[in-house]
């Protein structure tokens, strides 16, 4: 797929130069506290517009697949995260503001910028930290797919909060972390507009990809997901605010 087949979009392109100039140094700090595996990071296309789609089990996850993916991530963040210093970094370093409880046509514009432009937009399509198996599953990396044509690349998430471990734990010093880049998924592209019921069946499809490169990245690694979060620390189920805006953006 060529940019021009892509859909326009009025934003502009979040930052990179920051991402990429940290991420060497940050991948050598991290690892001097938990040895980082990462598992087929030649499945992420090299070139191209591609969306990575995680399961999301910890609080560093986030930072993780910013460091450790082959190629710079533009990744959609809570706005919660967006204040004060660390706020002013998220945002040098391209990472997108998420408003996840109400339609955000910001977040959508910034994500067909990145797309459009061959770059790598990243999505937690559970929408907060959970147990990690995708119980919850919202649409906003399908209808990304459905807008773009881009492939989606599954990223599963292992070692990144302790067994049993509260939604800010952190794994041991010395725990082994794995990172494994799951098969592509591609749907064929498909102009505006695109119904809910279309949507939402591309994303069942989308789920059941993700589900079946998380189990082999388990069977592989021989690893286990964490559990649920304790009781009482469970956010409230947001919305990805990726629904279908009005018109095309």
């Amino acid at each position: 797929m060529t940019r021009a087949d892509l859909p326009a979009s009025a934003a502009e392109h979040p930052p990179t130069r920051l991402l990429r100039l940290l991420r060497p140094g940050a991948a050598r700090l991290v690892r001097t506290r938990w040895p980082v595996e990462v598992h087929h990071a030649d499945r992420v296309p090299a070139t191209g517009g591609v969306i990575l789609a995680s399961n999301h089990v910890g609080i560093i996850d986030g930072p993780l697949l910013a460091v450790f993916s082959p190629r710079p991530v533009h990744a959609l963040t809570k706005q919660e995260m967006f204040e004060g210093r660390l706020g002013r970094f998220l945002r040098a370093s391209g990472q997108i503001p998420l408003d996840r409880f109400s339609a955000d046509p910001g977040a959508i514009r910034s994500c067909l910028r990145v797309l459009r432009d061959g770059g790598v937009a990243g999505i937690f399509p559970e929408g907060t930290r959970g147990s990690g198996e995708l119980h919850r599953f919202h649409h906003g990396a399908a209808y990304l797919a459905l807008v773009t044509g881009a492939p989606v690349v599954p990223v599963t998430m292992l070692g990144t909060r302790p067994s049993g471990g509260g939604a800010n734990a952190l794994p041991g010093r010395g725990d082994t972390v794995d990172v494994v880049f799951g098969a592509p998924w591609r749907t064929t592209q498909r102009s505006w507009p695109r119904t809910r019921e279309h949507v939402a069946a591309t994303s069942v499809l989308l789920r059941g990809h993700l589900l079946s490169e998380l189990a082999t990245a388990l069977a592989d690694t021989r690893r286990s997901l964490p559990g649920p979060l304790p009781a009482g620390q469970s956010e409230d189920d947001p919305d990805t605010g990726l629904a279908e805006p009005s018109r095309e953006l």
